[in-house]
């Protein structure tokens, strides 16, 4: 893929943080919809678009941190996050604007932490609600428990749709946000959501209209399980935009924004701020988009970075924005609107971290950073939050068993010592259905497990690792399947992804060679795998249905469904009085 740096939009965001500070300075501190706060009906006007995406329900901050430059050369880790401190970031935003609104990019629920999920993600819904979000996309997680859940969440009730029971707590009003899904079409080709929504900001001459259009990926189907979405469709991103972008046109909108969950990542060191080397999925999408889109909010990559990049009109490049994940970062977008001429004169974007409580990570002591600023936590949502977070303590804290110490996630798209500790689990717990090898996603590898200091693992530890609840799926694969599936983790084909093994085996990579040669070399037990020769493998099920691309999965035979991961890995917890980390290199090369 083409990558594309970010070698002019600083300059262009710098030139419009100059216009906005002059417009700051004009403007009187007058209420949203105040015609006073435009002297003359030719002045621009300023409207903030507050921005996240991937919240995944995580109500309490999420023991994570940001990286940003430390002004040294380095990077400081600044930890964050957490439905409070982004409800006081909001909300500290939002008195610096007379004109605002509150948008995300999707994936705001399903896998999540205990507090949320256990509630079938009622509170997170609630949460955002009450922080203030007015419109959200569809991302694919959104689709994890079925399209009528998904429907449930936006209008509420106690319906009955999945295992798990609704309305514990309180009976579940629904999203006060409008979810926007304009590619996601229904048997007779409706958007299951509405495509797009107008918000009018000002008075009479002064009035400008903003259009946002949201959608999911296209891929969707490739990330959920398929009986939840059997009855919808989803369209071609950037079709789905152009066809939408004249009809808000037509109803006035000065503006358009895009709420989409797709996105990509920068190369360079971490730069909450930055684009260098920016490459993705999203890619093809702008290179076919109308130069009337301004801006889009993205997500799903759980990257962040601020860019302008182009659009199939040369002359006219679209800001382009991700907040990372979890709540741990917010986009403040700010438009100046010439209300006269109908069109966006300038544009910028900054991402700030939500500063708030220190942890201990797999690495060590993260600290507050006096680089970011700090909130103090909402507490209103404060008190919300410990309401669920209280209900949940019963499964959380539950002890599982021991861990010689921390266990992390690889770096990039590798499992670490922590792939190793889930596919070593997962294998164990399928041996009984003839299993010799267990694989398993890294992408589905949600935090690391850290003990505590006597080397204690509770059960929200390892529920914070896998909050999906897949089965397990044993099946039967020959050799030469085997060989395949694993490279279609390094196949050009969306994200590199190298599943993680159990112990026994281990394969070879590099990354130099062709696709559909870059698996040169794979044992097992310390001989190679022989392509003609049947195996049992075992993987979760979203996995066995072709999740993340590894559709190879779905050819094989004789499938057998064991219990569900969370299951696997806490009864190999329970099996052993303590755990070593799995340290070894199961996945080498170059």
């Amino acid at each position: 893929m083409t990558k594309i740096g970010n070698s002019h939009h600083r300059s262009a965001i710098a030139g419009a943080l100059a216009l906005t500070a002059l417009l700051s300075a004009c403007a009187a501190p007058h209420a949203a919809g105040s015609l006073a706060s435009a002297p003359v009906s030719s002045a621009p006007v300023e409207v903030a678009v507050l921005a996240f995406n991937d919240f995944h329900g995580n109500l309490e901050p999420p023991r994570q941190s940001v990286g940003m430059p430390d002004g040294q050369g380095g990077t400081a880790q600044v930890p964050a996050g957490g439905a409070a401190w982004l409800a006081a970031a909001l909300d500290s935003l939002r008195a610096r604007h007379a004109h605002s609104m509150t948008v995300a990019a999707g994936d705001l629920i399903s896998a999540s932490p205990l507090a949320s999920s256990l509630f079938l993600d009622e509170p997170s819904i609630e949460a955002l609600s009450r922080l203030g979000l007015d419109y959200a996309a569809v991302g694919n997680h959104e689709f994890d428990r079925g399209t009528r859940e998904l429907l449930r969440m936006q209008a509420g009730g106690c319906e009955k749709l999945t295992a798990r029971e609704p309305c514990q707590l309180e009976k579940f009003a629904g999203a006060r946000f409008r979810y926007l899904a304009a590619s996601t079409l229904t048997a007779g080709g409706t958007p299951l959501f509405p495509a797009s929504a107008i918000r009018t900001f000002g008075s009479g001459a002064s009035a400008v209209k903003v259009g946002v259009i949201g959608l999911t990926l296209r891929g969707t189907p490739m990330l959920v399980n398929p009986a939840g979405i059997a009855d919808v469709t989803f369209a071609d991103e950037a079709d789905t935009i152009n066809a939408e972008v004249p009809k808000l046109k037509a109803q006035g909108a000065d503006a358009i924004i895009v709420l989409i969950h797709q996105g990509g990542k920068q190369a360079a060191a971490p730069d909450p701020n930055g684009c260098a080397g920016f490459d993705g999925e999203i890619l093809p999408i702008l290179r076919r988009l109308s130069g009337a889109v301004d801006v889009i909010v993205s997500g799903h990559t759980h990257a962040d970075y601020i860019c302008e990049l182009p659009t199939s009109d040369p002359a006219r490049p679209v800001l382009l924005t991700s907040a990372g994940l979890y709540g741990k970062e917010l986009t403040e977008i700010t438009l100046a609107i010439d209300p006269a001429a109908h069109r966006v004169i300038s544009r910028s974007a900054r991402n700030l971290i939500v500063q708030s409580q220190p942890f201990t990570s797999a690495k060590g002591p993260v600290a507050l950073s006096p680089l970011a600023p700090h909130y103090t936590p909402r507490a209103d949502i404060a008190a919300y939050v410990q309401r669920y977070v209280d209900a949940s303590k019963a499964y959380a804290t539950r002890p599982v068993g021991k861990l010689s110490g921390p266990a992390a996630k690889g770096e990039g798209a590798t499992g670490g010592p922590l792939g190793n500790l889930i596919a070593d689990a997962q294998l164990a717990a399928s041996r009984s259905a003839g299993a010799q090898i267990a694989l398993m996603n890294p992408f589905g590898i949600r935090a690391a497990i850290v003990p505590a200091a006597d080397g204690t693992v509770t059960f929200g530890d390892i529920y914070l690792v896998q909050p999906f609840g897949n089965a397990l799926t044993i099946e039967t694969l020959t050799g030469a399947q085997i060989k395949a599936v694993l490279e279609q983790g390094f196949d050009d084909v969306g994200p590199e992804q190298a599943l993680a093994p159990s112990t026994g085996f281990a394969y070879r990579v590099d990354r130099g060679a062709p696709v559909g040669s870059r698996i040169t070399a794979i044992t097992l037990d310390g001989k190679p795998l022989n392509p003609a020769a049947r195996y049992r493998v075992a993987m979760n099920g979203f996995l066995a249905l072709g999740g993340d691309g590894f559709t190879v999965f779905k050819a094989g035979q004789d499938a057998v469904t064991g219990p569900t991961d969370i299951d696997a890995l806490e009864a190999y917890f329970r099996a052993a009085s303590r755990i070593d980390v799995p340290m070894e290199e199961r996945v080498t090369g170059d």
